[in-house]
This record gives C-alpha cells, sequence and structure tokens, in this order.
C-alpha cells in the first residue's frame, strides 16, 4: 500500500500540540487593516486554537502528524 501525501498547506499552516489540538494562524491579518477595529487586530495576534471539527478535517489532511 502507498504512503498517503501530505498537503502541502496544511504543513505551512498548522501545528499539532502534544495533547492532539491544531494550532492556526488567524485570519484577516494580510491587507485591509485600516478598515479593521484596533480590538480585531490586536485579538488575532499569535496563534489560536481550532474547533474541534475543523481539527478533525486539518488531521485527516496530515495523515501522520506533522513535524
Amino acid at each position: 500500500m502507498p504512503k498517503m501525501k501530505t498537503k502541502s498547506s496544511v504543513k505551512k499552516r498548522f501545528k499539532i500540540t502534544a495533547t492532539g489540538k491544531v494550532l492556526a494562524g488567524p485570519g484577516n491579518k494580510r491587507h485591509g487593516l485600516i478598515n479593521r477595529s484596533q480590538k480585531m487586530k490586536r485579538t488575532n495576534r499569535g496563534s489560536q486554537v481550532l474547533t474541534e471539527m475543523d481539527g478533525r478535517t486539518v488531521k485527516q489532511w496530515a495523515p501522520y502528524g506533522l513535524a
């Protein structure tokens, strides 16, 4: 049986924690920031934990985990 491939975009955008949660960088931070509120820009710093259902989807795209 051949190995399954990991989606390249998932390798670049997500991390899996030791407890199995999926971390992702927040959206809405690339351009048009003058239109966003200061609160939105502040809360979107760092990385965020995805919901359980979104995390399952990301894990399917990375069948062997992310190193």
